[in-house]
């Protein structure tokens, strides 16, 4: 089968192609060309780059022919010039479902996020929500994921984890209160795209996506400070300095430490969807536990933050 995958340079989108590449598929991996940590995703074998804004329906359309199944990747933790969430998550969704009936793909799988949701005063989760609904009712064969804190080798959780660690001697939690997570390996979300992309599963379903292992925010990072060798002081902070932070990191860094939308997700936990869905059968539960060796395979070289993370940095083209 061929398949389209929107966000195919970025982290999940490119763990999906290469996986589904190794079992033989075509891939087209979709994006602006932005993203360019893994550059390799766009010259392997079986695969072409269409170089494509996800709010540019001819484009999509051009980029989703002969494609049988579209996986929706795409989407932004922050908002930078006009790439708003309103633009991204929701005008963009539209482009997708339009384009991919146009093109006759019949098979759409979305990946949102476990606390999408309407009502919420969250500008990240209700947009989310609003692209899940477009997706539903699409008249396309879809599956919706609602994931939560996703990890692995490229991810944005122990990359900026490891390099927070490596730079600063004290590390300051998210609030007062710790809120529990259930971190999620990239390699079994992508078990389960495939699964509802090829292999005819979760159809017309929406379902939460949750690693096995449920701990608390403050736990998850000890593990992560384990596994690089580093023992930094833990302090508290008030969700309010966390939310300064996030706005300053999206000014000044070309990937913030943490977003503001990042900060709202860790206050709240991230363990139980909302509003409450499904979930996937056994066979296809994430199975990968959050522990030294999972983490260590998905960490970066060691080495704090430097000038080049900024965005004001000068960098070769």
């Amino acid at each position: 089968m061929r398949v389209a995958i929107t966000g195919g340079t970025g982290f999940v989108g490119g763990h999906l192609g290469r996986a589904l590449l190794g079992e033989g598929h075509e891939v087209v991996f979709v994006a602006r060309g932005m993203d360019r940590r893994d550059r390799s995703v766009r010259s392997l074998a079986g695969s072409r780059f269409a170089a494509a804004d996800v709010g540019d329906e001819e484009a999509l359309v051009r980029a989703f022919e002969g494609c049988g199944a579209v996986a929706h990747c795409a989407g932004i933790n922050r908002e930078t010039g006009r790439q708003s969430y309103w633009r991204v998550h929701i005008e963009g969704t539209r482009a997708v479902v339009r384009a991919a009936r146009r093109a006759g793909a019949g098979k759409i799988a979305l990946l949102s996020f476990l606390r999408a949701r309407p009502g919420c005063g969250m500008r990240y989760h209700e947009s989310k929500w609003k692209a899940e609904e477009i997706v539903r009712h699409s008249g396309l064969d879809y599956t919706v994921l609602k994931s939560g804190v996703i990890y692995g080798v490229g991810d944005h959780m122990l990359n900026h984890l490891s390099h927070a660690l490596h730079t600063f001697p004290v590390f300051g939690m998210v609030g007062f209160r710790d809120q529990p997570v259930a971190p999620l390996a990239v390699e079994d979300l992508v078990r389960i795209l495939n699964a509802a992309l090829v292999g005819g599963r979760l159809s017309r379903q929406t379902v939460a996506i949750v690693g096995p292992e449920r701990l608390l925010l403050g736990d998850a990072v000890r593990r992560v400070a384990a596994a690089t060798g580093r023992n930094p002081m833990y302090v508290r902070l008030p969700v309010a300095f966390h939310r300064v932070l996030g706005l300053c990191g999206e000014l000044l860094m070309k990937i913030p430490l943490v977003s503001t939308a990042q900060v709202d997700i860790l206050s709240e936990g991230v363990v139980d969807p909302a509003p409450a869905v499904g979930t996937v059968p056994p066979d296809l539960a994430p199975r990968i536990r959050f522990g030294p060796e999972a983490i260590r395979r998905g960490l970066p070289s060691p080495g704090p933050f430097t000038v080049h993370d900024l965005r004001c940095a000068l960098t070769s083209p």
